[in-house]
């Protein structure tokens, strides 16, 4: 039997095959998925290209929260090389069921800064997911290769959304003012901890959220139309 139209293959971009349905995702108030944080969060790092930098795709930082056996961790972490990235982002998922690709009903984000030695969790709906950003510090923490613990922050005045689907794109836009924050960061003014968390609060907002939704169909519609002239 035949894949459905929804099911057919429009893009491949670097490690993330984007599907029919992610289009009908994008055009309309619907929650993301997976694919298309993961190919925003691979357009970012191609913005922002630096081997201190990583953006982990979901799949990744749900399994690395999901991990039971903490010893088994260290085989799939080591190829991340985490002890040497000064800037780590985590999209955090509150699916609770492993074997349920996809799964879950909000998005946020868990950032490491090295310099600073912490982890902040960004939440664009009043801290719902502390629990499932929690759980994935206490896994990844000691793999960090820090001297001393990093401190965990639950940043209570982060941007929040006014309705219940646009917190993937939440995630998403927090994540580009991060990065552009960090390469930056030698030339503007950070927070008085030497953070992003100003430059989040005045870039993130319900509307460039909404417009975010917009410029990402955007760019893989000018990405499908360039991969077909090429």
């Amino acid at each position: 039997m035949g894949r459905s139209k929804s099911d057919e293959m429009i893009l491949s971009y670097k490690d993330v095959v984007l599907r029919q349905s992610d289009l009908l995702i994008l055009s309309g108030p619907y929650f993301l998925n997976d694919r298309v944080l993961e190919f925003y969060f691979s357009h970012l790092l191609s913005l922002y290209p630096s081997d201190d930098v990583l953006l982990l795709p979901p799949s990744s930082a749900f399994w690395i929260g999901s991990c039971l056996d903490k010893e088994s961790l260290n085989p799939f972490v080591e190829p991340l090389n985490l002890v040497s990235k000064k800037l780590v982002l985590f999209p955090i998922n509150d699916n609770m069921d492993v074997t349920l690709a996809e799964g879950g009903s909000h998005w946020s984000l868990l950032a490491f800064e090295r310099e600073a030695n912490v982890f902040i969790h960004h939440d664009s709906n009043r801290a719902l997911n502390a629990w499932h950003a929690q759980r994935l510090y206490d896994s990844v923490v000691g793999l960090m290769g820090t001297v001393s613990k990093p401190r965990y922050v639950e940043y209570s005045r982060s941007p929040q959304q006014v309705n219940g689907y646009d917190c993937g794109l939440f995630v998403c836009a927090i994540a580009r003012a991060i990065g552009c924050w960090y390469v930056s960061r030698g030339s503007r003014d950070s927070d008085e901890d030497g953070l992003w968390l100003s430059a989040v609060m005045e870039q993130v907002t319900p509307s460039s959220v909404a417009e975010l939704r917009t410029e990402i169909l955007g760019l893989i519609t000018s990405l499908i139309a360039a991969e077909r002239s090429a």
